[in-house]
Order: C-alpha cells, then sequence, then structure tokens
C-alpha cells in the first residue's frame, strides 16, 4: 500500500508526503496492533538516514526501504542503565565494528542496522550503518512479553560499517532520531489505547450481569472515563508533536518528550483497564485484550523507558524557560 515510502522523497521511490500522514498511518497500525516491522523500519532506520546518511547511502537504501523490500532496524542500547557516549561499548576501527547490542527489536528479519557505537577518533559517539549478511554480524533470539514482534540481540566481529553522519556526531543525531520516533510511536500507542477503551466499552454494553449490561454500573462508568480522560489527554499532546515534528520546530524535543510520556501512560492504564472490564474473561487467550497490554509493555521500552522521557522532558522544559 506504499505506507513505508509515505515520508521518503520522491527522487529516491517515496511519496514524499508530511509527517502529519505518517502520523494517521501509526494510529492506525497502532489500533488494530500490527505485528510488522513498522516502527523499526519507518520511524528509527529511514529517520537516521534522512537525517545522516550521505547520497550514496540513500540511494542504496531509501528505494528499497519504500517498497519494503529492506526492513532496517536501529541499535543503540547495550544494556541496563541509561546509554551515554562514554557508555559505549561497541567500537569502530578502521571502518570495522566491533561489539554487542541487546534487544534489537526486528534484527533477525532486517537488511541493515545503524549502529551507535564509539568513534573512530575516540571523541564521542558515532552511527554506523552495517549490512545484517556481512560474515561479522551474529543474532541470538530474544523472547519478549510480546511475541508478535521479533527481538533478537546483535553481536559484531569486525563487520564492515559505514559512517553515517559526521564522526563524532553520532550522539546529537542519535537524540535527533529518537525525538523523531517519539512523535510517530506516540501516535501508534494511542490507536492501540483508543483501541482498548473501544473494546471495553462495546464489551461493558453487551455483557449482562444481575439483568443489566454492566455498562450501567457506576464502578464500569468511572474505568471508561477515565480510560478516555487519558486518551484525549495524550491525543492533545500527540497533535503537539505531530506539529513539531512536520515543520521541524525548535521546540521538538520538548514536544516529542511530552507526546511519548502522555501516550505511553494511556495505553498502559487503557490495556489494564480494558481487562478489568472484561472480569475473568480479559486474563483469557479467547480475548485480544492480551495483545494490547503485550504491546503497551513493550512500547513503553523499545526507545527508551518512560522514565527517561520524564528526564528529557524535564530538561527540555528547563531549557525551553530558559530561552
Amino acid at each position: 500500500m506504499g505506507w513505508t515510502a509515505t515520508v521518503i522523497p520522491e527522487e529516491f521511490g517515496g511519496l514524499g508526503l508530511s509527517y502529519l500522514e505518517l502520523a494517521v498511518i501509526a494510529e492506525e497500525l497502532g489500533r488494530c496492533a500490527a505485528p510488522v516491522p513498522f516502527g523499526s523500519s519507518v520511524y528509527l532506520a529511514t529517520e537516521a538516514l534522512l537525517l545522516g546518511g550521505n547520497q550514496e547511502q540513500k540511494e542504496a537504501w531509501l528505494p528499497t526501504l519504500a517498497t519494503g523490500e529492506a526492513i532496517g532496524t536501529f541499535a543503540y542500547a547495550e544494556g541496563g542503565g541509561q546509554s551515554s557516549p562514554k557508555s559505549l561499548a561497541t567500537k569502530a576501527s578502521g571502518g570495522k565494528l566491533s561489539g554487542r547490542k541487546v534487544v534489537v527489536p526486528d534484527a533477525e528479519i532486517a537488511q541493515f542496522v545503524i549502529v551507535a557505537a564509539a568513534s573512530d577518533s575516540g571523541d564521542g559517539a558515532s552511527l554506523y550503518l552495517v549490512d545484517m549478511s556481512d560474515a561479522g554480524v551474529s543474532t541470538e533470539s530474544v523472547q519478549t512479553l510480546d511475541p508478535s514482534r521479533s527481538h533478537a540481540h546483535i553481536d559484531f566481529s569486525s563487520a564492515s560499517a559505514q559512517l553515517l553522519g559526521g564522526e563524532g556526531q553520532g550522539w546529537g543525531l542519535l537524540q535527533r532520531v529518537l525525538d523523531r520516533a517519539a512523535v510517530l510511536t506516540a501516535w501508534e500507542q494511542l490507536g492501540g489505547s483508543e483501541a482498548c477503551l473501544e473494546m471495553a466499552k462495546n464489551y461493558a454494553m453487551g455483557r449482562y450481569a444481575f439483568g443489566r449490561a454492566i455498562a450501567s454500573y457506576q464502578a464500569i462508568k468511572h474505568k471508561l472515563a477515565d480510560m478516555y480522560v487519558k486518551n484525549t489527554l495524550a491525543r492533545s499532546n500527540a497533535y503537539y508533536g505531530a506539529w513539531a515534528l512536520n515543520t521541524d520546530a525548535a521546540e521538538l524535543p520538548l514536544a516529542a518528550a511530552t507526546a511519548r510520556v502522555g501516550s505511553t501512560q494511556a495505553y498502559y492504564f487503557s490495556s489494564k483497564e480494558n481487562i478489568q472490564t472484561h472480569g475473568g474473561m480479559g486474563y483469557t487467550w479467547e480475548f485480544d485484550c492480551q495483545f494490547y497490554y503485550r504491546r503497551s509493555k513493550l512500547l513503553a521500552v523499545n526507545i527508551g523507558s518512560e522514565g527517561l522521557w520524564q528526564e528529557r522532558l524535564i530538561a527540555a522544559t528547563e531549557q525551553s524557560n530558559v530561552a
């Protein structure tokens, strides 16, 4: 359907549309909890190429990303704790990359990965593009709470790597990519949260207890109302993020963190309350509640935890006040 080509420029085989269209697509993918590598390939890998790739790298990968023939992913986490340029154990030297990245989404099915690693010069971090078919790349499958999405550790052993962006400028580029991915992920989370509310409402209206639909009971009404309020707040924040992303506004870091935190909180709350509204049936394999709960937990950490984004929100707010 061409969705993977949404914001890729027409010169590289894309549709050349705006991030507003991509936000709508992300919301609908979230609404059906689609088990596809869209976020890894579109929100992260494609954005990294658009922001930091040279002409040759763009010509090599963007056309196949646009058609969906190629899947990309993004790897920067190496273990517990918050990543930083100084904490990176993955290193590049002479165009070769060595190290290990953990719990990388869609790594087993991706054709290439963009990796954050210590720079050749030892000055800060850089981003590198690595072909997953390289002999120096191996993966180890990882089971997560959401079995509908593939995750794996990646080991690099003198794998051929192309510098993406400037030497030692990778950490700043990484933050820009994460801000963009945060906005788009927020829309995907919002779609899932709205689906949970709709699912809970429909079940409550059709489920009878003591001769009445359970939707008529105040306790259920309050659950649905609380879900609606959180979703509405999250939608407002997501619109703010989409505007900032689409206009490349200076306040994008603030808007992205706001959208990310709001949608993360809304999705987890709605997925949890959806299970509660279904009662004992909500815990069975036969109902879809579990898929949304699992996805809410996965999306809450796949580009950094809620706590990390709260810290980014505080930092961006302080910076905005200073400015």
